[in-house]
Order: structure tokens, then sequence, then C-alpha cells
């Protein structure tokens, strides 16, 4: 009788997608009408671009296979963002938080994900300049409901609209790679030992999912942490001491990503309507690099930054590297990460349903 709660909040998710795919949205439209990107890097697609920072990808050769060019996305082409959106169905990109605030182009979305941006406020700050955190995303989410409710004339049909939008959350990265891990910027590592950090980012990130829920969010997948210490710069940076890759802060990873389910699960139980899922991006991930040829080292000449030089161009086939630059993947990777995380290829890539899954709840 233990499992008895899971299997019936399982069977809660579950029972909906019994029901016909016909009851879907119409041939050719969105599988939802909505949605929304928070994040890093991973998913970022140009909002740094006018910031005093240097984490930005908005030259050459980010972009080399991209139809629209460099565009602020931190890779050769599309982002895993990128790909989710496109599987859900939508054919347009999903606009940066300035270009939407702009055009009005609000209802199908905003994508507020910022590079070297962390669940702290102050998480990449130190190391490279302006950042949005995801305290400053949501507050740009503010900014986008207020602008829905006007679109909409109330806020009953605005919460509507968002209750039935995919939410896709990739935050946590930059909380180590470019905070705890710089005891020479911050002092965290002093302040915390491992576990001690994970659960104040958890408990940090817990009230963040909350606020965006109390924002109108429902359908909402939060992705696990890559595998950092896998990077070609974490690997030039400490070494591996004989391993393929930094195992402290891979070790450092897990032990957050293993409060994720739990997180997800005690959301679910504790706020109405809510369909929080997990999306195991480190499983993934680390099953990815097998497609590549090249794993370790990145497609383009790096600068100091370990971004893309912009004076050189990049490897001649990008589908066989798994890294572009030193931290951030090749649109081939961000293929395969898109896709198991809109789909899973094994029962472990997400918990308790896919993305695909979520967008017919």
């Amino acid at each position: 009788m233990e499992n008895e709660p899971k299997l019936l909040w399982w069977i809660f998710f579950t029972i909906p997608l019994l029901i016909s795919n016909m009851q879907n949205c119409a041939y050719g439209e969105p599988q939802v009408p909505c949605y929304f990107v928070f994040g890093d890097s991973l998913f970022d697609n140009g909002n740094n671009n006018n910031l005093s920072t240097l984490a930005k990808a908005n030259y050459t050769p980010y972009g080399f296979d991209f139809s629209k060019g460099p565009t602020g996305r931190f890779s050769n082409g599309n982002n895993t963002a990128d790909v989710i959106g496109k599987l859900l169905g939508f054919d347009d990109y999903i606009p940066t938080f300035n270009e939407a605030k702009a055009t009005k182009n609000i209802l199908r979305g905003v994508n507020y994900a910022s590079g070297s941006a962390g669940i702290r406020n102050e998480s990449g700050l130190l190391a490279v300049g302006d950042v949005i955190s995801m305290d400053e995303q949501l507050q740009n989410h503010r900014v986008i409901i207020s602008l829905i409710t006007e679109v909409l004339g109330n806020k009953d049909s605005a919460m509507k609209h968002l209750s039935k939008c995919i939410y896709t959350i990739d935050m946590g990265n930059n909380d180590y790679t470019m905070n705890y891990f710089l005891p020479q910027l911050y002092n965290t590592s002093r302040q915390f030992n491992v576990h001690q950090y994970a659960t104040v980012l958890i408990q940090q990130y817990s009230q963040q999912l909350k606020s965006l829920y109390d924002l109108g969010a429902r359908k909402v997948a939060v992705a696990g942490l890559l595998q950092s210490g896998c990077s070609p710069n974490a690997l030039a940076t400490y070494g591996t001491n004989g391993s393929s890759c930094v195992e402290m802060i891979n070790n450092a990873v897990q032990i957050f990503n293993s409060k994720l389910i739990p997180l997800v699960t005690n959301l679910n139980a504790n706020l109405p309507g809510a369909k929080f899922t997990y999306i195991n991006l480190y499983q993934i991930d680390a099953e990815s690099t097998r497609a590549f040829r090249f794993t370790r080292v990145a497609c383009c000449n790096l600068t100091s930054t370990g971004l893309c030089d912009p004076s050189t161009i990049p490897c001649p086939d990008r589908t066989q590297y798994a890294f572009y630059d030193s931290a951030h993947p090749t649109e081939a990777r961000a293929l395969i990460l898109g896709r198991r995380a809109y789909r899973v290829q094994s029962l472990t890539d997400a918990f308790p349903v896919d993305i695909s899954l979520l967008a017919q709840l």
C-alpha cells in the first residue's frame, strides 16, 4: 500500500492520455496555445544581446547553420528550447522578452532565458557582467502577463490562457559553474558543503516555481542539470585526474538533481491543478554523447572566455561534435536533448511524464 499514492498520482496524470488524440488541436496548430521558456544559455535565444555582459553569442560563428544567422543562441543552429518548440508544433520561433514587448507578439509565449543566469541572483554576475536571473525572469513574465491581460480583456481570461501553456525551465547550471566552483569570485563553497548548497538552491528554486504557479503556470517541465563536469571548459580548468570528466562537478550536480524529483512530487501534491514534471537531462546528456565522434573538444576556435572566436570559422562537420564552444551543445546535440525531453526513449528520461504527454494533460 506504500506505493498507492504514487500509483493514484500516475493515473491522475495519464488517464487523460487514453482519450483519442483526435481531441488535440486541429491539424497544423500547436499542441498547446503557448510556450514559455525560462533558463540559462542552453535556452537563451538572444535575451543577452542588449546586456552589458561577456555572455553573448550574437556574432559569427554562432548561428553558422541557423536560418537567421547569429541571433544570440549559443549554438551553430537551433538550441534545445527551439527543438522543443518545433516538436510542440510552433512554426515560428518563440520571441525574446524584448521582441515580445515591442511587437505585442505575446499570446504564443515568450523566451526569457539568459546565458550565465542562475537560481541565485549573484550567479554569473561577477564572472561575466549583467545576467537575467531567475527572479528577474519571473519579473519579466509579470510584465508579459499584464500585456496578455490587456489583450484578452481580463485577468480570468489571461489565467485560463496561461494554464494551458507549456513552461520549460533550465536553471541551476551556473549556480555551480559560475558561482560555487569559482571560489576566487564567490564564497559559497566556503559557506556550504555540496549537500548544504544543493539544499539552499532547492529551497530558493521551490519558491520560484511556486511563484510561477501563482502566475498561472500549470504544465511545467523542470530540466535537471547537465553533466557540467564533462565540458571542454571544465576539463581545461580542472583536469580529470584520470577520469573522463571532472567528477567533483558532476557529483555536486547530481546531488542537486536528486532533489528535483521530490521537489516536483511535492509541488504536484500541494498545488491544486499543478502538473510539474522532471526531465532527466543529466542522463539524456550522458547518453547523447555516444552519437558523436568528438565529445570533449569544441567545434569552434575559442577565446579566453571560452566562447567562439569571431575571426574564425567552425569545424567543417558540426554533426560530429557534441560541443560547439567550451560549454554549449551543437545543434546536433540539442536535437537529441530536445527530442528526448519531448518524447522519452527510456522510462527514466522523465518523471512522471515527458513534454509530449504534458501537453495533452
